[in-house]
């Protein structure tokens, strides 16, 4: 049983979670004005480690993968409890949420409606590429970044948090065909025309493109409205990450063999991204001796 719930464990990919997918709460947190750091850092592990991990679980139960998947080269068997305990995890999440104002729960609630249409059977988004792309851009982009900037204290939503949040999806739908190119054979054995599946390699490579390049225009369009230096800075650093990924993708040869060089697209891009706006936080929130006057510099 020990050997199952670690199996379980890694089915969660909290890995994956926290280094790849939450720049988007993050960014959230640095557009607010004012941070409540200890409701903010409870959101951040909730939606991450128990909305975000369960709905992953979720996922890899009805998908039953052999072959490697995002953050698990070679994915262990899913038993029946874990899609009990993949639920539970989402519900937990979701007492948590409450406490945060019905607005951030109701939030909550449709990312697990959109990754329920995304992974069961009965709706099966994932099977089809535009509405996949809606079910990963809304749950895990557009609300993560509403999400952060509710948790970090504030009670209503301007038109430029609306802004970042679609530039936030739109960069975190930009990588996720990457990750279906290594997973051609997989996906087409259980018959789901992913967006990799039905529009090829080069449709992934130009999906990226153009996906990327609008997503960070949107995101420093919003960040600038605050924060120029800074979001001149998040842009120039978007353009080379923009170049680089796009000479990777051109190598892959649609083979399992893959799998290394797109994690190292998705860890590498997302990372970088996550370790900008930690940064930008503590410099923005955080009152640290010795870099108020950096602070100042890429702030104004």
């Amino acid at each position: 049983m020990l050997i199952q719930l670690w199996h379980f464990i890694l089915h969660l990919r909290w890995h994956y979670q926290l280094f790849i997918l939450s720049g988007g709460f993050l960014l959230g947190g640095f557009l607010s004005d004012d941070l409540n750091i200890q409701s903010f850092v409870i959101q951040f592990l909730n939606v991450h480690l128990l909305l975000f991990g369960g709905a992953t679980a979720f996922n890899s139960y009805w998908d039953k993968d052999e072959g490697p998947i995002g953050g698990l080269k070679k994915p262990p068997k899913m038993r029946p409890w874990m899609w009990v305990a993949s639920i539970i995890f989402q519900f937990i999440g979701l007492g948590i949420a409450i406490g945060e104002g019905f607005l951030f729960a109701g939030i909550f609630i449709s990312s697990m409606l959109f990754f329920w249409l995304y992974s069961t059977p009965l709706a099966r988004w994932k099977s089809h590429p535009i509405k996949s792309l809606v079910a990963i851009g809304v749950s895990t982009g557009l609300n993560s970044v509403l999400m952060g900037y509710l948790a970090a204290g504030n009670i209503h939503l301007s038109i430029w948090i609306f802004v970042a949040a679609v530039g936030a999806s739109l960069l975190l739908l930009s990588l996720y065909p990457i990750s279906q190119i290594y997973q051609l054979d997989e996906d087409r054995k259980r018959g789901d025309q992913t967006f990799a599946v039905y529009y090829g390699k080069k449709g992934v490579q130009r999906f990226f493109i153009g996906g990327f390049a609008v997503g960070l225009a949107l995101v420093v369009l919003a960040m600038g409205q605050s924060h120029l230096t800074l979001s001149v800075l998040f842009g120039v650093i978007g353009l080379i990450i923009l170049l680089l990924v796009q000479r990777i993708i051109r190598s892959l040869d649609s083979s399992e063999d893959d799998y290394s060089k797109v994690m190292w697209i998705k860890y590498g891009t997302s990372f970088g991204f996550v370790i900008f706006l930690i940064a930008g936080i503590l410099l923005k929130h955080i009152d640290i001796d010795g870099i108020s006057w950096v602070a100042k510099l890429l702030l104004e």
